[in-house]
């Protein structure tokens, strides 16, 4: 197996989950001996963590049109050649389109799409072909984004789908400092984190803030991530004159610092590929709050490690957050429990070990 190329190739210029993926299967691979390769764009974020590593890097530029740019399909093609890749793994579409078509032409054995999406894939032309005549083997990130991939036609054999979680690596994150915070127990801290666009759907909270504010709650809300909404949130909050209540703090670099500051995580996503952020709320033992669809249920035991609440259900939200704020007990008893949960399930030592296991199995 160590004497077999892996290729991660991943060409996005922005950090998310399925570049955190990359980053992280790649690192730990290549520190136990493997060997590595990393197909990535030199601008981008993966890069910046990626150029003092060791790794051997290569640099592409692509788009969603990029396989049909000849010269860039057979450049891709030598290069796969001349480092002789075993397993291609990809993670983003337009990727798959080039890097898929020149592991035809280059003959690589195991052309896998990591999946991280849960949205239904759409039954098209092109998809029939790049499914039925490019992929190998697809990896999940969970089985709602699995149950998804087919949704719509049979695209792929079920039995090539793997399930593989994404995982925090607990033992990093305990080592993160945070700032010591004096916590005014009258007041419960509601926090979101995400990107500020429609899926992630922050409007919701300042809905509920509005209806914790008529209830009387001592409460705050406070909202990390950046995005193309962030006007309209801010007026959607000056409308219900919220600004005391409800804070945005742009960018979170340091989640674990974010975390130490709030009392209850709340996602309000209308789908999720998979939660990280609610595995990251639950590694700092706070109780979790999010719409029962998705992958949710997945992460979320409903009554033990948070509440799954019913999509949109901003009444029953409103509920929970307000018996938390008077139960301080069974919000710690859902931290620790979410803790617990964490270790058990989504430690990054067990994903990484089935990642292994399962490129193992394929030969």
């Amino acid at each position: 197996m160590k004497s077999k190329t892996v290729v991660f190739f991943n060409s996005t210029i922005e950090w998310g989950g399925g570049e955190k993926w990359h980053h992280d299967m790649a690192l730990k691979m290549y520190s136990e001996g493997y060997k590595v390769v990393v197909f990535l764009n030199k601008k981008s974020a993966l890069f910046q963590k990626l150029k003092d590593s060791g790794i051997k890097l290569v640099f592409v530029d692509v788009n969603n049109l990029s396989f049909i740019n000849v010269f860039k399909l057979f450049k891709i093609k030598s290069l796969f050649e001349l480092h002789k890749v075993y397993f291609l793994i990809i993670n983003h579409p337009s990727d798959l389109k080039l890097a898929g078509l020149a592991s035809k032409f280059s003959k690589v054995e195991h052309v896998i799409y990591r999946r991280g999406s849960a949205i239904p894939v759409r039954n098209s032309f092109s998809n029939k072909f790049i499914f039925k005549s490019l992929v190998t083997e697809i990896i999940a990130n969970t089985e709602a984004t699995k149950k998804t991939i087919n949704q719509n036609t049979n695209l792929f054999p079920e039995n090539k789908i793997k399930v593989i979680y994404n995982g925090i690596c607990i033992d990093d994150f305990d080592k993160i400092q945070v700032s010591h915070i004096d916590k005014d127990n009258s007041k419960i801290v509601i926090g979101n984190i995400g990107r500020l666009v429609e899926q992630k759907a922050q409007y919701l909270l300042i809905e509920l803030a509005n209806k914790l504010k008529n209830n009387g709650l001592n409460f705050k809300v406070i909202i990390g991530g950046k995005g193309k909404l962030e006007n309209e949130l801010l007026l959607l909050r000056e409308k219900y004159n919220l600004t005391q209540e409800v804070k945005f703090f742009g960018f979170v670099d340091n989640p674990k610092e974010f975390m130490s500051e709030i009392d209850v995580f709340v996602l309000t996503s209308q789908w999720e590929g998979f939660g990280y952020v609610l595995v990251e709320a639950m590694a700092f033992e706070k109780p979790v709050l999010a719409f029962d669809l998705s992958s949710n249920p997945e992460i979320i035991d409903d009554e033990k490690t948070g509440y799954l609440v019913p999509n949109n259900d901003l009444n029953y939200l409103a509920d929970k957050i307000m018996f938390l704020s008077s139960n301080r007990k069974k919000m710690s008893e859902l931290g620790k429990n979410g803790r617990e949960k964490i270790e058990q399930k989504f430690a990054f030592k067990i994903a990484y070990s089935s990642f292994i296991n399962y490129l193992i199995s394929l030969g």
